[in-house]
């Protein structure tokens, strides 16, 4: 019997070796970035953001723990988490240079292409067919972007809020970075970025509230309510909401986050905001849930305390990351619009929405077939 045992616990203990031999050799992928060097470590230490105890960033308050019991029961619901059909799609056009106004095209997901005062700006640069190297347990999208890599146009300045793979993707980056676009990150993320060739002199990382200067345009990194990590949930890079400036429009968008105050302070410090670009999907149902990725109303909240104009969606449509029916966030959107009075479009993906002008919001998805 103890020569059993023995022979049981030497397989278990090999088999434990070979899963963190695997572990370690998925995890030494150029995909899962870099660290910070000594330079921007200091930097990170001395943010109001950096809890010196943990040796990372955090949130104030900090989140509250998990409700198991909750997540379970989400886990193993009957939700449809996936679109019985394809997304309409509308192939976006760009001319060069990009005219004056404001105009923005949903790429999908946090994905958005902005043209700002005769500029390009893209947020959270994610085009890729899976958001994990590790294809087998990946989430995978439900539409393809509304136009291929090469595609794009020039694009001025790009922004991240934070480094998970849905909103920060490798192959992406390095095709954007081939033409000298600029990258605006949060602390600690521009170690990815030059993991993966983009040269220094293109990545600025910034703390919130910081500012710079960049081709006609000013980048705003503002405060979240998130959490981060590219190969651990260890908050060891800063997550960001952005407020880009050109000559007369600004523009928001949110990252992932949860509701709070800084929602109110944006909009006063770095108003008036013209368009918001605000997520809305991918929540649950107990108050962890809540803090750092919040439910469809509380992102409308978010968009009267900011004083915006226009509020564009986001960040929904796109991957089963949480355990709702794929359409829940966009008919929670537009009701709790509706009650607060607020002026929303629902743009197709690739459909770009100018500011200033009438568009014709409709309910596209009741045609993609119903939700449970």
């Amino acid at each position: 019997m103890r020569r059993v045992l023995k022979i049981g616990l030497s397989v278990v203990v090999v088999l434990l070796l070979l899963l963190g031999c695997v572990v370690a050799y998925v995890l030494s992928w150029s995909e899962f970035g870099g660290s910070a060097d000594e330079k921007i470590r200091a930097r990170m230490v001395r943010s109001s953001q950096y809890v010196q105890e943990s040796e990372a960033f955090g949130n104030t308050p900090p989140p509250p723990g998990w409700d198991i019991g909750t997540t379970l029961k989400e886990m193993m619901g009957d939700q449809r988490r996936k679109p019985p059909a394809p997304f309409p799609i509308v192939k976006p056009s760009f001319v060069d240079p990009p005219p004056p106004g404001l105009r923005a095209t949903w790429f999908g997901h946090a994905t958005v292409l902005v043209e700002l005062d005769g500029r390009r700006v893209m947020f959270d640069p994610m085009m890729s067919e899976h958001a994990f190297p590790v294809k087998m347990v990946a989430p995978q999208r439900f539409n393809p972007p509304p136009m291929a890599m090469d595609e794009l146009p020039d694009i001025d300045i790009v922004t991240v809020s934070h480094d998970h793979f849905d909103h920060l993707d490798m192959a992406t980056v390095q095709h954007i970075a081939k033409r000298g676009t600029h990258f605006f990150v949060g602390l600690g993320l521009g170690a990815h970025l030059k993991t993966w060739g983009v040269s220094p002199e293109q990545i600025h990382e910034l703390d919130w509230w910081e500012s710079a200067k960049h081709a006609g345009l000013t980048v705003h990194c503002t405060p979240a309510r998130h959490y981060s990590g590219r190969t651990a949930m260890d908050n060891s890079t800063l997550w960001a909401s952005w407020v880009i400036q050109g000559v007369e429009h600004r523009v928001f968008h949110s990252g992932d986050t949860g509701y709070g105050p800084h929602f109110k302070a944006i909009g006063e410090r770095r108003g008036p905001i013209d368009l918001s670009l605000i997520k809305i999907g991918d929540y649950g149902n107990d108050a962890a849930w809540w803090s750092i990725h919040m439910t469809p109303e509380d992102s409308l909240r978010g968009h009267v305390d900011l004083a915006a104009k226009t509020l564009l969606p986001i960040h929904w449509g796109t991957f089963a990351l949480s355990y709702h029916n794929w359409d829940e966030p966009i008919r929670r959107a537009m009701q709790a619009a509706a009650e607060t009075g607020s002026q929303m479009v629902t743009p197709r993906l690739g459909e770009t929405v100018t500011v200033g002008e009438p568009f014709q919001s409709d309910i596209w998805w009741n045609s993609i077939g119903a939700h449970n």
